[in-house]
């Protein structure tokens, strides 16, 4: 059907445009994939009205909107709800989730709460909602501004529909539809970071055993779950960061379960693509729509399970899909007549019971030889696999070999949408590759990783092209220090950060003034060694002087709230934020835009919309406020670029943690571990007294 369209006459708490896969491919560079959070009603909705299960279709968040259906005289619009919309009416009479209903020109659809049980409810049309595709995707990134109409639905939002002449036979599929209640099991992967190097296995054992609550901040990004408190195996990060839950930057997998402080939050379909948590489990992909469902008050049980269940819960998943008709037969048919038990019902996965605590043994393993570090390649959840190298610390010579890794593989042909591996995201000593199960088996792949990794060149016979970028900096910008005093006052009041990240940063690197960080960040020439740590092409980089690494902790809890390019340091890394958001690094600046918004794909030429790349070599020139302010808004608009011009990387230069150091850097590393020491005592003192205090 041609020329149909729908008319938001009231757009709900938050409605957005969302389809099934979401973009991929862009993991890398900080861009999530969006998507449907609850793919498995979102599909179902689709197969419902003849669509293919991918179909862009409307996502809405705890009341849905009021819709106006426009079909041209006698005409209708072809349409089917599922999720939690068991109070949805046209023209007055309710609406049955699962079933397809026609829509007759300028009928009204309200969708009402969503609910009682689940959070989100989902709406598909025959031919789908046909806005433009932006990065490969119709799905909306909110969050990032693009996709879908660029934002949540407002009224007077007029969407086209696409066409019909393709589509299937519609189907009743009630019968199929999930179940959704206030509890909830989520059956998860242990590892890739496990016992003993992080945690006891009695910490993983009460990881997976608890009762977890459902924390009301919870959205898109993740899920944050309130319960215990996760008790590690080591003191601290080191380097990485103060709290033992802070590690050398690794990315997350969609369904990862990092530990921020004591809260494990699950990473969301909007989520961050590279951070520095650890992660004991992800979720695996036949339960990640459960995500979408979980209100604030819900209780959720992670269950441990093996890969080889993971994966007969997928291939039920995908014959469930490919034939729902099939599956609503085996539902209301069961063949009990011939004396067999009845069939359970397709959405229920198979039961596991072989699983502990303890995650998976490695895929692959290959000892140190010579100057090439140990690699191992694990699990992280069922469709992604961390590759590490090295022990867990900063050595700038292991992060050039997991970059000469990474280009080894894609000169094999072994990473793309086309080898089965969509995704991959580098991090400081790991590589995060998502697989697709269905074209390649993870034990396949990770023999190839390891050939590839045999024949990586030794990083001192290459140079790398790469850019000098100089970017402006606002030390002590206003933006910076409104987020801290929101912080205090909303969030943690008695953070050891606040009320001034600046004077933390002195006080836990043994510096005299506040003068000195600003000089250091000044003087250092930082190496890009990821993007997306915080989204949309930001830059996750390394002093390469050690006598510039100013080492902190992160925020715990994070921050609610972050100026758009503010600019942070966590651990010994510094980040420039890529947009408005949470986040946990101490706050020194602001820059310019790292990216801009990208346009429709049917805009041609089109242009990469993140500024950085890995191992561009950083360096920032200090401007007062107004100053930034002109700059920022240039970047954005594409009338000024950021100072950039080419130069070569000799990886053989970079400095490993056992290079020798000058002595004076060797008196600024050993004043910041004593520093670093007094401030753990402290908190410990602080601790101590609220106990005695019983605070």
């Amino acid at each position: 059907m041609s020329h149909a369209w729908i008319e938001v006459l009231a757009p709900g708490v938050q409605t957005a445009v969302q389809d099934l896969g979401g973009r991929r491919g862009l993991w890398g560079v900080g861009v999530p994939p969006s998507g449907a959070y609850d793919g498995l009603s979102f599909a179902l909705a689709n197969r419902a009205v003849g669509n293919d299960p991918g179909a862009a279709g409307l996502e809405a968040v705890l009341v849905g909107p009021t819709l106006r259906f426009r079909a041209g005289e006698g005409g209708h619009v072809l349409a089917a709800l599922a999720g939690a919309c068991r109070g949805a009416r046209l023209d007055g009479r309710p609406v049955r989730p699962g079933e397809p209903f026609a829509a007759p020109d300028g009928s009204v659809l309200e969708f009402g709460p969503c609910g009682p049980a689940g959070l989100r409810a989902y709406l598909a049309v025959r031919g789908g909602v046909a806005v433009p595709r932006v990065l490969g995707s119709r799905a909306a990134f909110l969050l990032g501004g693009f996709g879908g109409t660029g934002r949540a639905l407002e009224a007077g939002d007029a969407l086209p529909l696409g066409r019909d002449e393709n589509c299937d036979a519609p189907a009743e599929l009630a019968a199929i539809l999930p179940e959704l209640g206030g509890r909830w099991t989520l059956r998860v992967i242990p590892g890739p970071h496990g016992a003993p190097d992080y945690f006891t296995g009695d910490a993983l054992a009460g990881l997976f055993a608890a009762d977890w609550e459902v924390d009301h901040r919870s959205d898109r990004t993740g899920i944050r779950l309130a319960g215990p408190p996760v008790e590690f195996a080591r003191p601290d990060g080191g380097e990485a960061g103060l709290h033992p839950c802070n590690i050398h930057d690794s990315a997350y997998p969609v369904g990862g379960i990092m530990v921020s402080g004591d809260t494990p939050v699950i990473v969301g379909p909007d989520g961050p693509s590279l951070g520095g948590f650890v992660v004991p489990a992800a979720v695996v992909q036949p339960d990640l729509w459960k995500l979408g469902q979980l209100r604030p008050g819900d209780l959720v049980r992670l269950e441990p399970v093996t890969p080889r269940a993971a994966d007969a819960a997928r291939t039920e998943r995908r014959r469930l899909l490919a034939d729902p008709r099939a599956a609503v037969a085996a539902v209301l048919f069961p063949p009990t007549a011939s004396g067999l038990a009845p069939a359970p019902a397709p959405t229920v996965p198979p039961a596991v019971t072989e699983a502990t605590w303890d995650r998976p043994a490695p895929l692959l393993t290959i000892g140190p030889a010579w100057s090439r570090p140990e690699l191992s390649v694990r699990f992280s959840g069922d469709h992604h696999v961390l590759v590490e190298a090295g022990p867990a610390r900063l050595d700038l010579t292991v992060r050039a070999r997991i970059h000469l890794l990474r280009r080894e593989l894609t000169a094999r042909g072994l990473l793309g949408a086309q080898a089965g591996v969509p995704e991959h995201v580098e991090g400081v000593r790991s590589l995060l590759l998502g697989f697709d199960p269905t074209r390649i088996d993870p034990r396949r792949l990770a023999e190839q990783i390891g050939d590839a990794w045999l024949a990586t060149p030794d990083p001192a016979g290459v140079e790398l092209p790469v850019r000098e970028v100089t970017m402006p900096i606002c030390f002590d910008d206003p933006d910076a220090h409104e987020a801290m005093r929101r912080y205090q006052r909303g969030v943690r009041p008695d953070a050891p950060w606040c009320p001034d990240n600046v004077e933390f940063i002195r006080r836990v690197n043994g510096l005299d003034s506040r003068d000195e960080v600003f000089e250091i960040v000044r003087k250092a020439t930082y190496l890009v060694i990821g993007l997306g740590d915080v989204y949309l092409g930001a830059p996750v980089a390394v002093p390469l002087d050690p006598a510039h690494r100013l080492v902190t902790t992160k925020y715990d809890p994070p921050r609610t709230w972050t100026p758009e390019n503010a600019v942070g340091i966590g651990g010994a890394y510094l980040c420039v934020y890529g947009m408005e958001g949470p986040g946990g690094y101490q706050l020194v600046g602001r820059t310019v835009p790292v990216w801009r918004k990208p346009a429709p794909d049917s805009t041609s030429p089109a242009a990469e919309p993140w500024l950085l790349r890995t191992f561009d070599l950083l360096r920032f020139e200090p401007v007062g406020h107004e100053e930034l302010m002109e700059l920022r808004a240039g970047i954005a608009d594409g009338s000024r670029e950021l100072r950039m011009s080419p130069t070569t990387l000799d990886l053989g230069a970079l400095r490993g943690p056992d290079t020798p150091l000058p002595p004076e850097t060797v008196e600024f590393v050993r004043r910041r571990e004593r520093s670093f020491a007094a401030e753990r005592a402290r908190w410990a003192e602080l601790a101590s007294a609220k106990v005695t205090a019983g605070v």
